[in-house]
């Protein structure tokens, strides 16, 4: 079992804040309530989706392109990430956090994590806080989330990582608690009302490039994270190369020719 937590009352955010803009203080009190089971597997139940998805590729004309942009409502590796505009926590600080600020500036980490002041959960919060740092030479924000509101994120940063909390962190907690993003996102489970674990790398433009959703029993590699943004940043620098199977960086990547190829097969 991934987290198993009492019946919590959750606050619903009728006015968020802006993207890392100076620090605000609480707004008024809220007016819905959303209440968590009082536990939930560790593994979701299959849920079918009657959405069909379909993908399609871009060429260049002037060359062959390995750019796949995704057509579908859902958000699929190659579409515009779902945008969106929420409160946070940072800095022990309510905020308000809008993905698209990030457009032009910033490739960004997005991951959802089921529910607060749980088991799994706090190791990944704090890896990825731990290696901000290395993101950030990346010109790469991070951004955790989940449906949980910001007076339980507050809560859970204020008490210490000793006693299952988080500490201070180095990037944003976002609420939320309406499930509307987790939706957008697809990775709300429907019957339990919280998130998996889905992981998103957006490039600059504001496309997902990469994702991964983990049940909820599994936490996610910051090492791996990681690796794969340095791929995705290789490739979009060198738009005639591709990275092969556990490419890092320094590594011999590959000419996406058939003739080519062989330079990188012949060296393997």
């Amino acid at each position: 079992m991934a987290c198993t937590t009492a019946s919590t009352t959750l606050l619903s955010s009728s006015n968020p804040r802006a993207y890392i803009s100076p620090k605000s203080s609480v707004s008024k009190p809220f007016s819905q309530t959303l209440t968590i089971p009082n536990s939930f597997n560790g593994l979701r139940k299959p849920f079918h989706s009657q959405v069909f998805r379909s993908i399609s590729s871009r060429r260049s004309h002037s060359r062959r392109s390995f750019v796949v942009r995704a057509k579908s409502e859902l958000p699929l590796v190659g579409n515009q990430a779902p945008d969106f505009e929420a409160e946070a926590v940072f800095d022990q600080e309510f905020i308000k956090v809008k993905l698209s600020d990030y457009i032009g500036k910033k490739y960004v980490i997005l991951f959802f994590y089921p529910l607060d002041f749980t088991f799994v959960c706090p190791t990944e919060i704090t890896a990825f806080s731990d290696r901000y740092a290395d993101f950030e030479k990346l010109n790469t924000e991070i951004l955790g989330i989940s449906i949980d509101s910001v007076f339980s994120h507050l809560a859970w940063v204020q008490t210490d990582r000793k006693s299952g909390g988080l500490g201070d962190l180095k990037y944003p907690l976002i609420s939320d608690v309406t499930k509307s993003i987790s939706k957008s996102y697809d990775v709300l489970i429907p019957d339990q009302g919280i998130a998996l674990r889905g992981l998103f790398i957006i490039d600059k433009e504001g496309i997902i490039q990469h994702s991964t959703i983990n049940n909820l029993a599994i936490g996610r590699s910051v090492d791996e994270t990681m690796r794969t943004l340095q791929a995705l940043q290789y490739v979009q620098e060198n738009p005639d190369e591709v990275c092969p199977a556990g490419w890092k960086p320094g590594e011999k990547s590959m000419k996406p020719d058939p003739k080519l190829s062989k330079e990188y097969f012949s060296a393997v």
